[in-house]
């Protein structure tokens, strides 16, 4: 068996079937844009809130999937996304997005946080490569622009979290109630990385690439330990606020700075980033891979407890990550990795009868039938970037 060939086929196969969960099932055609929730099994909420982060992912997964076809097929659901976007999540007043609307497109949450704008710019810069809509474009710029101004820490580096509508101070920065409430993450760094690396590939401005450039410095110098894994939580002046390191963050990390480096173009910078890229999935093949091939979530690095829960987004970040460490060194380990994950997917994360993927299966392989199919965080982003990325 050809282990490429076949890995690269599966995931095409499955882009398709992703897709065509989100186009049958996530269209709000009475309120417009898309569906809030949708509960297991497809069980459609219409008259639940409508999230910044779904709703920026949506745009992206149809437009990347437009790009990776190099077809229009999806333009119009692209352009459903992108104008309920601007039409309805944008702040005219002081920049930047909303985070939450109710179902009928009315603000309901109007905090700033920083996540929320990276996220944008993403979906943003990858429509404007489909569509070359100058005024996406420039809307990305801006927002780029407001988080430089507003939400960089110009004494001790790095970018703050959240504020309020004007961009003033809040007092509760987390982006989850499972989070640590401090002002500097790497979650919401790495999202940064993720959306300038992006958008300096159609926007190749100075700024940006001293900016990106500053991002890839942080987390080679604050978030990376020496043990290959991510820190996740700092106060303002970088002490270290958490004891968590996560499994699905580390090895998506790893390869969002091999892109981030590349786009930037300095040879030296790729080496060392490639050389701390594949330090940590060494770290994770040997850490974060349970024997049936699954990726458990996190461990307690003081304590040593292991949530051994397998979330379907760490399932698909961690194959990109160790196929694009295959494609760096050739070596059959990190494929043989990607394989056994992809098989934990198929037979575990993949919802055969009722489309789409669970959200988490248990270390037994049980999924909870209460957690949604489509919510505010539960997106077709990182499952159909992984059929993408394979197959680039």
């Amino acid at each position: 068996m050809d282990k490429k060939k076949y890995l690269k086929k599966s995931l095409e196969n499955e882009l398709e079937n992703i897709l065509h969960y989100w186009k049958t099932n996530a269209v709000d055609y009475d309120n417009g844009g898309f569906i809030g929730h949708i509960d297991y099994p497809n069980l459609k909420r219409t008259e639940n809130n409508k999230g910044i982060i779904l709703n920026a992912r949506i745009l992206w997964t149809f437009s990347a999937a437009s790009n990776f076809y190099k077809d229009r097929r999806y333009i119009d659901l692209c352009r459903r996304s992108y104008n309920y976007l601007v039409n309805f999540f944008r702040d005219i007043k002081n920049g930047g997005v909303f985070w939450e609307l109710d179902y009928k497109g009315n603000v309901v949450n109007r905090r700033k946080q920083v996540y929320a704008q990276s996220f944008v710019i993403y979906a943003l810069s990858e429509y404007y490569v489909l569509t070359q809509n100058e005024f996406a474009k420039n809307w990305a710029i801006e927002i780029f622009d407001f988080i430089e101004s507003k939400a960089y820490d110009s004494v001790n580096e790095g970018y703050l979290e959240a504020f309020n509508d004007d961009w003033s101070v809040v007092k509760d920065m987390r982006l989850s109630e499972k989070d640590v409430n401090e002002p500097k993450t790497m979650n919401t760094h790495l999202h940064l990385l993720e959306a300038y690396t992006i958008l300096y590939k159609i926007y190749n401005s100075p700024k940006l690439k001293k900016a990106l450039k500053a991002l890839i410095d942080l987390f080679l110098n604050k978030f990376l330990s020496e043990t290959g894994h991510l820190h996740l939580f700092f106060n303002e002046k970088w002490d270290l606020k958490s004891s968590i390191y996560s499994y699905g963050h580390d090895i998506e990390t790893a390869w969002l700075l091999m892109e981030a480096a590349n786009v930037i173009g300095d040879s030296s910078l790729r080496d060392k980033v490639n050389q701390r890229a594949q330090h940590i999935a060494d770290i994770f093949i040997d850490e974060a891979i349970d024997s049936d091939g699954g990726v458990a979530n996190e461990i307690n690095w003081k304590t040593g407890e292991i949530d051994h829960d397998r979330h379907w987004w760490q399932q698909a970040e961690a194959i990109v990550g160790l196929y694009k460490m295959y494609q760096l060194t050739s070596d059959e380990k990190y494929i043989n990795a990607a394989l056994s994950i992809w098989e934990f997917i198929k037979n575990n994360i993949i919802d055969h009868k009722n489309g789409e993927w669970f959200w988490l299966v248990d270390k037994d392989g049980n999924f909870n039938d209460k957690n949604e199919k489509v919510g505010m965080w539960k997106c077709p982003y990182h499952n159909s970037r992984v059929c993408i990325q394979v197959n680039l």
